[in-house]
């Protein structure tokens, strides 16, 4: 999810019903009848993930896919020396080499940020530091060391031939809004690679479906009613991915009142006042998934629909500030709102 660093210090979702962190913003049901799953539980990219799957092979499935984690988090960690992107935050501007997976991943983190128009863009994380959003020291910096910092902050200035990766000196490229999505796609076709076509993801606030639930019905999955502990309804999918992003998921609030959210707008490096309190992206795959739920929520409501109006390819719920629910048509008739939510409903049509 969302404008974070490669702390992934998202909300945590678990299929099982139960959240680790206590911020569960999507959950799946595993409860399947006579079949019971196997589940395996990782702790990396600084989150809790829970994967839950149904076949024959399905514990060497899950020991590849749990290794797959661990690689893919060696790469694209911003603090761990030996990384692709750490290497290339600290190489003075040098032009290194990196993965296959990186490179894949950077550029389609840069595809994104021009598709957003900026509006994701991964070179924002010296300003998330400096708000303290990946560490436990947060606070408030001031205008004119934001103004100093988002001046390396251009996506336009990463630079990616082929596995050559050149971050300008003085830039920094983290991956934590893309990253999860896109180890969710790669753990789900690893898990297909072993014959496996039922099985839940939960990472961090990302949830991948593969196939349907054992008995061929949907997955339920739990959409959390934003600034709450409750639900705000139940989404049903299958073989696809749910991202949610919202601001309570990494927030803190200053002396007086004032509350301070991790999804920072690029434009200004501060948290984005948008209108919107949540966005849920849902589609095939999880890294188109993470990428937009950040870039829609700093969008705003009607930005995120001109979007989805004119490119298409996945469907959204967003949650406004004044209560109401937007759901693109796609999805509409596969969600239900929680008993007792009083929220107004429109179904957003693309040639409306």
């Amino acid at each position: 999810m969302a404008a974070l660093a490669f702390a992934f210090a998202a909300g945590c979702a678990n299929p099982a019903e139960a959240d680790a962190q206590g911020q569960t913003d999507a959950r799946a049901e595993t409860d399947t009848g006579a079949e019971a799953g196997t589940e395996r539980s990782v702790f990396a990219m600084n989150t809790y993930m829970t994967f839950t799957a149904y076949g024959q092979e399905v514990q060497d499935g899950l020991d590849a896919a749990e290794d797959l984690i661990y690689e893919l988090e060696s790469l694209w960690s911003v603090t761990d020396e030996n990384s692709d992107i750490y290497r290339a935050n600290h190489s003075g501007g040098q032009t290194v080499e990196v993965s296959d997976e990186t490179a894949s991943l950077v550029d389609f983190a840069l595809q994104m940020a021009e598709k957003t128009g900026g509006a994701l863009d991964p070179t924002i994380y010296p300003v998330l530091c400096a708000w303290g959003f990946t560490t436990d020291s947060k606070q408030v910096p001031s205008q004119t060391q934001i103004d100093a910092l988002l001046e390396n902050v251009d996506y336009s200035r990463i630079i990616l031939n082929g596995k050559q990766l050149t971050v300008p000196d003085g830039m920094e490229l983290d991956l934590g809004a893309v990253g999860k999505g896109y180890a969710g796609d790669l753990v789900a076709e690893t898990l297909e690679d072993y014959g496996i076509e039922s099985a839940i993801l939960s990472l961090g606030g990302n949830i991948q479906a593969v196939g349907s639930r054992p008995d061929g019905s949907n997955w339920r999955i739990g959409i959390r009613a934003p600034w709450e502990d409750g639900q705000l309804g139940v989404l049903r999918i299958s073989d696809a991915a749910v991202v949610t992003s919202g601001g309570y998921e990494n927030y803190f609030e200053d002396e007086d009142g004032n509350i301070y959210w991790h999804i920072l707008d690029p434009s200004t490096g501060r948290p984005a006042e948008s209108g919107v309190q949540s966005v849920t992206i849902v589609g095939d795959e999880g890294r188109m998934c993470d990428a937009l739920s950040t870039a829609l929520f700093v969008m705003g409501a009607k930005g995120a629909e001109d979007y989805w109006k004119a490119n298409g390819g996945f469907d959204m719920i967003i949650v406004t500030d004044d209560g109401k629910i937007l759901i693109t048509e796609g999805i509409a008739g596969d969600f239900t709102l929680s008993d007792g939510r009083t929220e107004t409903v429109r179904v957003l049509e693309k040639n409306s």
